[in-house]
Parts: structure tokens; sequence; C-alpha cells
């Protein structure tokens, strides 16, 4: 009654109920038809519709009809075994009516359609047989994507005292993880990281990159002397890996204000941008081997100290940046991106990089590469200041 009112009449009150009713079901036609036409065969249907207008304006009978099994055939490459079955239905009747109006004899007109029919069976096992390969990709992607977020854990916006961006590029898309790896973690002896890269490529190369990751975020915890996490991970290694594999790695820590730790064991060396203005590639003193080959030199990493004062920035990178090339073979810039990008927001500044290297690449990037910017902001900017050395200890607990 209350409707009624609304609508001021006596005839009005069945509308509303009308409305009720066929709304639904008007939504679930809707629905439906978008089904049907988001799985419907659209470009097998339009090659047998010209196969059959070809054959309507030219009248040749039996030099056209054959061709109605590229239907069948195309749409097995694109839709289930349903929508190949309704092709082929729609190919065997327009060739059986194609043939009687154009008078093909009757043993040529059953072999033309028995070749439909096999064809249209055949092109359905292939598809349900493409669709199962689908399902196993996407399960085995799934585990991918899990295996990545264990082994390459979401690193926060901010750690300690540092504002923090992570870019991640496998180059198997399919695999979405590859061979190179990053970490960051407050410690009681201030926020350390990593960044390293594995020989190889595939699930050896990510083994190697878990073992790394392991150790090292054990290590970084329970030393004191950022040589001996280094030493603790070359032991590993060493125990783990095979005669030529190995691991070229940065390990960096902060472990009071303005002086950056860092020890390089083989690997690019990470780019300081000063607040200042200038972007600096901090070399190592002398050369030393990636980690896993200590045993095949007499030359050790050692230890360097480094200026890192307010609004100072670090980027730790992989070669899968600096060796990426364009159409004419030139690497990628990287120092000179950096400082086109540069901005007070890390995530900002990556996102740009990112994007360019692409760009660079022509959108797809032949080797994994990861990207890692710290920014120590001052105090005067307004941000809150990071926990302190036991309280940054207590989160890593």
């Amino acid at each position: 009654m209350s409707q009624a009112r609304d609508h001021g009449g006596a005839h009005w009150p069945m509308r509303p109920f009308k409305n009720r009713v066929t709304r639904p079901r008007a939504s679930a036609r809707r629905r439906a038809v978008a089904q049907l036409a988001a799985g419907t065969p659209v470009l097998p249907v339009l090659i047998v519709s010209v196969v059959v207008l070809v054959d309507l304006v030219g009248g040749a009978g039996m030099i056209w009809l054959p061709l109605l099994a590229a239907g069948p055939a195309l749409a097995a490459t694109t839709n289930g075994p349903r929508g190949v079955l309704c092709v082929g239905l729609l190919a065997v009747v327009l060739g059986a009516t194609l043939g009687t109006r154009d008078g093909v004899p009757g043993h040529e007109l059953a072999a033309v359609l028995s070749a439909l029919v096999t064809v249209t069976l055949a092109s359905g096992l292939a598809s349900a047989l493409r669709g199962r390969r689908e399902q196993v990709l996407a399960a085995v992607r799934s585990v991918a994507e899990t295996a990545q977020h264990a082994l390459l854990r979401p690193v926060p916006a901010t750690v300690g005292p540092f504002q923090v961006a992570v870019r991640y590029s496998a180059a198997a898309a399919e695999a979405r993880i590859g061979g190179d790896l990053y970490a960051l973690i407050p410690t009681p002896y201030g926020v350390r990281l990593i960044v390293g890269d594995v020989r190889g490529k595939g699930l050896p190369a990510v083994g190697t990159a878990a073992l790394v990751l392991g150790v090292f975020r054990e290590a970084a915890y329970d030393e004191p002397d950022l040589l001996a996490v280094v030493g603790r991970i070359e032991r590993s290694l060493a125990r783990n890996l095979g005669p030529d594999d190995f691991v070229t790695a940065v390990v960096a820590g902060y472990p009071r204000a303005g002086q950056l730790e860092v020890v390089n064991c083989g690997h690019a060396p990470p780019l300081v941008v000063r607040a200042s203005g200038g972007v600096v590639a901090v070399e190592p003193p002398q050369p030393a081997p990636p980690l896993g080959l200590r045993a095949l030199t007499s030359q050790s990493p050692g230890l360097q100290v480094v200026r890192f004062a307010d609004g100072d920035q670090l980027l730790l990178y992989t070669d899968g940046v600096t060796e990426a090339r364009d159409r004419d073979r030139e690497f990628y810039p990287l120092r000179d991106g950096l400082a086109r990008h540069l901005s007070d927001e890390p995530a900002r500044t990556l996102t740009a990089l990112h994007d360019e290297l692409l760009a660079h690449v022509g959108g797809r990037l032949h080797d994994d590469a990861a990207l890692l910017l710290i920014r120590k902001p001052a105090l005067a900017e307004g941000t809150v200041p990071g926990p302190t050395v036991p309280e940054m200890a207590a989160d890593a607990r």
C-alpha cells in the first residue's frame, strides 16, 4: 500500500511487483548474453560465414566446402571444447545445406562432411588438452608467486630511519621469479641490506638465492661485524654450491648516524646521491671475488665506510639494469637516468627509472633486474623518526 500511495494511483501497485520480477530476470538474461558473447568464437564463425558467402556468390560447390574445416580448427586455439563443437556443428549444417544446394554428388558431400566431423572432434580434443595445460600453468604461476613472496619479502615504505623502494623484474615473465635477490632488515646493529645476483637462471638460481637470503637474515641479526655477516654467507655457499656457481652481492649497513658500511663482493658498485647534488659510484678499494669463490683466490672483500648524511640516497642494483641494451646495442645509462628522475620519494624515483628501463629495451628485459633505493630524510622535512635500534630488533624478532 505504501508503494501505491507513493505513486499516487489505484493501478500502480502492480508495477513495482512486475519490476521486481522482470528486472532480475532481465539482469540474468543480460548476464547470460554477456557470458555467451564472451565465450562466442567470433573469428571462427566469421571464417565460416566468409566461406559460405563466397560459395553463395561464386556457386563453386566442392571447391569451397572443405575450407569450412578452418572454423573448428581455429576455434581450438581460442575456445573450449563446447565452442569448438558449436562451430563444427555450424560448419557441418552449412556444408550439408550448401552441398545440397549446389548439387554436389552424395558420396563427395559425405566425404566432405565426414572430414568436417573428424576435424571438429580432433579440434575439440586439442582444445580440451590446451585448457588442461592452461590450468596447470596457472597453478605453477600461483606457486611461483607464493615462492617469490616467501623469498623476496615485501619491503615496507620505511625501515628504521630510511625511506625505501624496491623494483624487481624477472626476465622470465611467466615464472615471475628469478635469480636476483634483495633484503633489508632492522637489526641490533642498525639497518642492514643486501642486493645480489646469482649466476645462472631457473630453479637452481632460485634455490641459491633462497640460501643466501636465509643466511643473511640470520647472520645480519647475530653478527656485530658486517664482514662477519659476509663470511657466514661465504662459508655456507662454499659448502652448498658447485665449483662453477657463485653470487655477486653488495652488503651494506647503517651502524650509526652519518655512516654507511659497504662490502662489495664482485658486484656492480652502488650509487650514492648526495643531497647537495651529484651521483657518486662507491667503487671498492680493491677487487674482491664473488661469494662462493673466495677459496680460489687470496683476495678478500674489504669494508668501506661512506659518509651518508640526511637527504642522501643509496641505490643498489643488479647487472640486469646496467647491461640492458636498446636496438642499437647501447647499454642503459643508469647514472644519467637516476640523475634525471631523482626525487625526494624513492618509490617515485624507481617507478620512473623502471619505466624508462623498459622503454629502453623495447618493453621486455632479457635478464633479471632489481633496484633498491633508500633515502635518509632530514627531520626538518617533517618525517617521523624511525624506531630506535632496540625497537627495530624487537620488531625483527
